[in-house]
């Protein structure tokens, strides 16, 4: 006979092992020997039975506790003829394996994707802990180097003693720049990464780009605008020199020709010529020497500076050049408190040259405004801006604002801007420009 529910064979069995207790009581009272015997065999034997049958669910969540545990998700769970209570648990452990699979074949199937993407990317990849042992490369970095494997990043020795250096010893969140110079090539590696931590280890994951190319044409164009602009400033003083002298020259000639004694006016017109030509060469000269002081920025020296108060000292100096110009000057900070690691001199250098250009920018127009506030941005860095509301600057010319020698302003030595990107440079942060014509200009200094 079988019995498929679980409570129904459970009383039965209590009831059947009761019944073989009270035989087994009987059968001493009658004083037998091998009948008790037996019949407390037989209740050892219900007992183990019941046991073994009460504790089969124990063993089947044990059983699916132990799959979770070993991430053995293949097993299935069937828990038969024991009633609709452990149909229902039969079904729950099921369900919970086949949720686990169907993850475990989801993390598979990313992990898989990952690996592709990281092992085919163009970009070098590297990860390695903090004593060197490497983890994992990508392609793009074997072939980068010309290497097959590694195992520690002590093996790059042989390429870059630098480069094994700034890896072992790189910084999250920074950027390094390593030159690598190979036999019959020159690496310019861009590096950049970030640390984390996987089961007590940590991890650095690091990207190399190989940049050469990039800074040599961006090199390129520098130089090409440099280049236009120094000739620019050179063709305008040598030509009316050269000129001027050939025509000095063909009067010396006619002079020595007709052996005639120059007049007051030719002799007059000698004097001017020399003074131009004197006038010009001073000019080239002050140039030269406009271009030298642009390569002789002093070494910042650095200190922690409120903004409040580098605004403070400014202030007075610019009220003074506005003078009686309808322009209204605005400071602010926020908060009051802010501070920055700078060359304070070095910054009110920068700022001074600002206000002035937008002190100029403002020429004949009514109710000007300049803005110079400063605060902290979303990525929590110090940002001064310098706004003003005057005739702003066209498109193509913003491109150039920042070149050395290039000006708008009749009277300019166009080394202002370059000086002020030189710099901030040299104090790790940058300078940009925003601006529309007819709607005014806002310069952003980024610490």
């Amino acid at each position: 006979m079988v019995f498929r529910n679980f409570r129904f064979v459970t009383i039965f069995r209590i009831l059947l092992l009761t019944a073989t207790i009270f035989l087994f009581f009987y059968t001493i009272t009658l004083e037998y020997f091998i009948t008790p015997f037996l019949v407390g065999l037989i209740i050892i034997f219900q007992i183990y039975l019941l046991f073994k049958y009460i504790d089969k669910t124990n063993r089947d969540l044990a059983g699916f506790l132990e799959s979770i545990r070993f991430s053995e998700f293949t097993r299935s769970f069937k828990i038969e003829g024991l009633g609709s209570s452990f149909d229902e648990l039969n079904k729950a452990f099921n369900d919970v394996i086949h949720d686990f699979q169907k993850v475990r074949s989801e993390k598979e199937e990313q992990y898989q994707y990952l690996q592709s993407l990281v092992k085919n990317i163009d970009v070098s990849i590297i990860t390695y802990q903090r004593d060197g042992k490497v983890d994992m490369v990508n392609n793009a970095f074997k072939k980068l180097f010309q290497i097959t494997t590694i195992k520690n990043i002590n093996d790059l020795t042989t390429i870059s003693p630098e480069l094994v250096k700034t890896l072992l010893n790189f910084e999250p969140g920074k950027n390094c720049l390593v030159k690598v110079q190979e036999e019959d090539d020159i690496l310019q590696l861009s590096i950049s990464g970030t640390e984390f931590k996987i089961h007590h280890k940590r991890i650095l994951l690091v990207t190399i780009k190989n940049i050469q190319s990039v800074l040599e044409d961006q090199e390129t164009e520098s130089w090409q605008k440099l280049i236009r602009v120094l000739t620019h400033e050179i063709m305008n003083s040598i030509t009316p020199i050269s000129s001027i002298t050939s025509t000095l020259d063909l009067m010396f000639k006619d002079a020595e020709k007709n052996k005639s004694i120059p007049d007051m006016e030719t002799i007059e017109e000698v004097h001017m010529a020399i003074k131009t030509i004197n006038k010009r060469s001073n000019g080239l000269l002050h140039f030269v020497n406009t271009y030298r002081n642009l390569t002789k920025i002093p070494k910042p020296n650095f200190r922690i500076a409120g903004v409040k108060e580098l605004f403070d000292d400014i202030k007075p100096l610019m009220l003074d050049e506005i003078g009686e110009k309808p322009i209204e000057l605005e400071m602010t900070v926020e908060p009051e408190s802010l501070e920055f690691y700078a060359d304070t001199k070095l910054i009110e250098q920068v700022l001074i040259n600002l206000i002035k250009n937008a002190i100029h920018a403002m020429e004949n127009r009514e109710n000007g405004k300049i803005i110079v506030r400063g605060f902290l941005n979303k990525r929590n860095r110090v940002i001064i801006q310098v706004i003003d509301n005057g005739q702003g600057i066209l498109k193509e010319v913003l491109d150039k604002i920042f070149i050395p020698f290039f000006t708008t302003k009749p009277k300019g030595s166009g080394i202002g801007l370059s000086l002020s990107k030189q710099i901030m440079r040299l104090h790790g942060g940058s300078i940009a420009a925003n601006s529309k014509p007819d709607e005014g200009t806002t310069f952003i200094l980024t610490f």
